[in-house]
């Protein structure tokens, strides 16, 4: 299987994920939490709450997406790795990396973003097993499920309790959800998620997160890899004491720019070097 087939299947898949979380009415079917003297709790809307109950609930429909297709599915069984699922394909060994992403509408447009891993760690380190399932580099390609979803105005007090005879008249966190899969790195934008965060910024723009029509779908993923890969923050170039190469696309590419003029303009006395060299490895 390809990066390509399992992303059209994965597509195919996602646009079924709403009515399996949505009642007809498009409220989230979740009320809240329920103990062992059914009593029930109601939900936080609180992002990281909603994306990790959203993950669970969405966890069997990958069992069945992954049985239709050939597919083996492992769970990251520890916080904050990567990525949030891991499909193998039976017959031709690749994997491909899913990470499970929601954020909320700001506007009918306009979406809060979401961040999208680091670019620091198993990022740059794509041979170690730090802090992800399998090293970055043993997958065959990185996508995202992304959730967009409403916040609703009606919600009931945190500090309430419920009876199961009063389930009807709790009302839902949230509601209107839209589901799409794209690679991550067609989502992606050339900022970090927010503030000085060393995790990859995506579009805000609802159209361009449906689409897959961020900056780097067009310059393509080597660019987009080349670009976080040795993007430092403000923080970061202060603590080697360096200034920062670039801080978006424009000064990237004037940075490369001049790299590349430089090598350009000392082309022959290169080559000539490159002769003399010995081919043999630098000791680490």
């Amino acid at each position: 299987m390809t990066p390509e087939q399992f992303l059209k299947h994965l597509q195919e898949h996602a646009s079924s994920f709403a009515k399996a979380v949505a009642t007809n009415e498009g409220e989230w079917i979740i009320k809240g939490f329920i103990d062992v003297y059914q009593r029930v709790y109601s939900i936080s809307v609180d992002t990281k709450i909603v994306s990790k109950v959203l993950e669970l609930l969405l966890f069997p429909m990958f069992v069945e997406f992954a049985k239709k297709h050939g597919l083996e599915i492992e769970l990251c069984q520890h916080q904050n790795f990567y990525p949030d699922l891991t499909f193998t394909h039976k017959a031709s060994g690749n994997r491909f990396a899913v990470d499970i992403k929601s954020t909320y509408r700001e506007s009918e447009t306009k979406v809060n973003g979401m961040t999208l891993g680091a670019f620091t760690g198993y990022f740059r380190n794509r041979d170690s097993n730090k802090n992800t399932l399998y090293p970055y580099s043993q997958y065959a390609a990185h996508f995202v499920l992304g959730v967009i979803y409403t916040k609703c105005d009606d919600v009931a007090d945190e500090r309430k309790q419920f009876s199961l005879a009063d389930l009807a008249k709790i009302p839902s966190v949230i509601k209107d959800f839209e589901f799409f899969a794209q690679p991550k790195f067609r989502i992606a934008t050339a900022r970090p998620g927010s503030g000085n965060t060393k995790n990859i910024g995506s579009a805000d723009s609802i159209a361009t997160l449906i689409s897959g029509s961020g900056p780097f779908a067009s310059l393509g993923e080597e660019v987009y890899d080349d670009y976080w890969m040795f993007y430092l923050t403000r923080d970061m170039a202060e603590a080697v004491g360096v200034k920062r190469p670039y801080m978006n696309l424009k000064t990237y590419l004037e940075y490369k720019q001049r790299g590349s003029d430089t090598l350009k303009a000392h082309e022959k006395e290169i080559a000539n070097l490159a002769e003399d060299e010995p081919e043999i490895e630098e000791a680490e």
